[in-house]
């Protein structure tokens, strides 16, 4: 029986389908190439390009090959655009899932690796942020992550849908090998942005306010290596075949970095100078957002292997000097 990545072509999708491959499973994607990449998706797995809230279309990639578990990372994932357009959002997010797990319900299949977000902290009272800490997301994108969460404990309840929510941090990186990578148009994430001003792609980078109470003004992040966190979900499918239980792990390295830091980072690694400019903040973006990630260390026996903030931005640096212009497939 196969594992189902939704969402398969995607940035964290596509090194996730990586690793299954790696640990020989029958991969089958699902990716309606809105964001993703077909030249990101092995020849190894079997790939289907299509929406899930087309349950119609669902259902054929269902029927045509037996499916065990799903790994869910088909999501809009942009706070600055989900505050401006919401509904967006929720329809993506919220129906593209409500969709999918009543296919899962109709062909029983019982598993499911969500891949949901630390935006459903918004501001938290406690740093670093364990599992435990109350949920009051402060932009749509976060809220519709919530919502599905929620959505999913009462479809455990009534169907015997059983999941692993994985709540991450900020995600970087990209494959040792140099061959899958970040890709984004437009690149709203702050290592590649770096890079990419590093490598004259773009004239300077822009800081969003440097005003928050953080050490030096700017935001603090959490970054997690993108095949560490691939990881992760490998770990958290084993232990839903094998316990068959239900469970949320905050996925990070425990270590907050500044937009400064991560700036004066990337300067090391490229030996270049990199142009920035403060800019005006961004409604929805919390001051610091740093996870304890000791559950599912414990739990899953999760141990991340690229916890230097200069590893990781290597290993972005690598795929950027490889490919560019990226995929080139859009």
């Amino acid at each position: 029986m196969a594992v189902l990545v939704v969402g398969g072509a995607g940035y964290v999708g596509s090194h996730a389908v990586r690793q299954l491959l790696d640990r020989n499973e029958e991969v089958v994607v699902i990716d309606n190439l809105e964001t993703g990449h077909i030249k990101a998706v092995p020849g190894e797995c079997t790939f289907f390009q299509g929406d899930i809230r087309d349950t119609l279309f669902l259902e054929k990639v269902f029927e045509s090959t037996p499916i065990e578990a799903v790994m869910h990372f088909a999501a809009n994932s942009l706070v600055g655009e989900s505050m401006k357009d919401p509904l967006k959002y929720y329809d993506n997010n919220v129906f593209g899932t409500l969709c999918l797990l009543k296919t899962m319900k109709s062909f029983g299949v019982d598993k499911l690796v969500f891949s949901s977000t630390a935006a459903v902290y918004g501001e938290p009272e406690n740093i670093p942020i364990a599992e435990t800490e109350i949920t009051k997301p402060e932009n749509p994108y976060g809220e519709t992550k919530l919502a599905i969460e929620k959505l999913l404990r009462w479809c455990e309840q009534a169907y015997g849908i059983h999941f692993m929510i994985l709540r991450y941090f900020n995600v970087a990186g990209a494959h040792p090998s140099g061959e899958i990578g970040e890709d984004h148009f437009p690149e709203t994430h702050l290592i590649p942005i770096i890079l990419e001003a590093a490598c004259g792609k773009r004239d300077k980078l822009l800081i969003y306010g440097d005003d928050y109470h953080t050490p030096d003004g700017t935001c603090i992040r959490d970054y997690i290596h993108v095949v560490d966190l691939a990881d992760a979900h490998i770990l958290a499918l084993e232990k839903l075949r094998k316990e068959n239980i239900s469970r949320i792990y905050n996925l990070g390295n425990g270590s907050g970095f500044s937009v400064r830091e991560i700036l004066d980072a990337a300067k090391e690694v490229t030996k270049r100078e990199i142009a920035a400019e403060i800019a005006p903040r961004r409604p929805g973006d919390p001051a610091i957002l740093q996870a304890s990630s000791l559950k599912a260390k414990v739990e899953l026996g999760w141990c991340p292997v690229y916890t230097s903030i200069h590893s990781i931005i290597e290993s972005a640096w690598k795929w950027l000097q490889l490919f560019p212009e990226g995929y080139q497939d859009r």
